[in-house]
């Protein structure tokens, strides 16, 4: 399995913060954010890691992070133009995956939960994640029944049939390049994860985890002072980065 963090974006939800730098190299306590997302893959035993970046930022990436040596890992750098939704970066990391499996973690997403078993025990299909929160109409949405299995997905909708949102961490099987290419923009203009989620709902082949643990998506700056706060009680206890 291969890893993917998609770090790309303007940022613009943070501005002025975000006018000379990433808001995935923004601090969160003392690591880079882009750090918590790397500790959960390379915690997990991933060892070859694509990060995605805008343009005009990916030589602070290279700065920072280098090629992942002196972590025992070796990190792919490519570029996102501009932002035409999550489902992109499959196909932008096409060449890097080879058609292995994949867990894809967006940079801004802060997990206080251990992720490795979910990671590790993965075998085929896809696999994402449930948390009930209070705004669910900000994320993707996941509708269960009484026995917790999944009977609808929606993205962002404005009356949610549920409490549970769809926090920015995906594993997929290997034919996850070919459903992001055969996936059509939708009336944003963009290429909805939702819908390869739903491509491995229809085919019975999706698997939903709800996780306990803290989950902050730091893109706001009351988000980003959540994660701050949360990294400096719990999080940098546990960081291998």
């Amino acid at each position: 399995m291969k890893g993917i963090i998609l770090s790309g974006g303007k940022g613009t939800r943070l501005y002025p913060l975000t006018a000379v730098t990433s808001k995935q190299l923004l601090p969160i306590y003392n690591r880079p954010m882009i750090f918590y997302p790397l500790n959960i893959l390379i915690k997990a035993g991933i060892k070859e890691i694509l990060i995605i970046v805008a343009p005009e930022r990916a030589g602070d990436y290279l700065n920072l992070l280098g090629s992942g040596k002196e972590w025992g890992v070796k990190f792919t750098y490519e570029i996102q133009d501009s932002p035409k939704g999550l489902s992109e970066a499959f196909i932008i990391g096409e060449t890097f995956l080879q058609g292995d499996d994949v867990v894809m973690i967006l940079g801004d997403n802060i997990f206080e939960e251990d992720l490795t078993e979910h990671i590790s025990s993965f075998k085929k299909g896809a696999r994402i994640f449930a948390k009930e929160v209070k705004d669910p109409e900000r994320f993707g949405v996941v509708e269960f029944d009484k026995d917790m299995k999944v009977i609808s997905i929606e993205e962002k909708p404005k009356n949610p049939k549920s409490n549970f949102a769809i926090p920015g961490v995906y594993i997929y099987d290997s034919r996850i390049v070919q459903f992001a290419k055969e996936s059509k923009p939708s009336e944003r203009g963009e290429l909805e994860i939702v819908d390869l989620h739903k491509r491995y709902l229809d085919n019975g082949e999706l698997d939903v985890r709800v996780i306990n643990g803290e989950w902050i998506d730091a893109g706001t700056f009351d988000s980003l002072v959540k994660a701050n706060l949360l990294a400096q009680e719990k999080l940098h206890k546990n960081l291998i980065i």
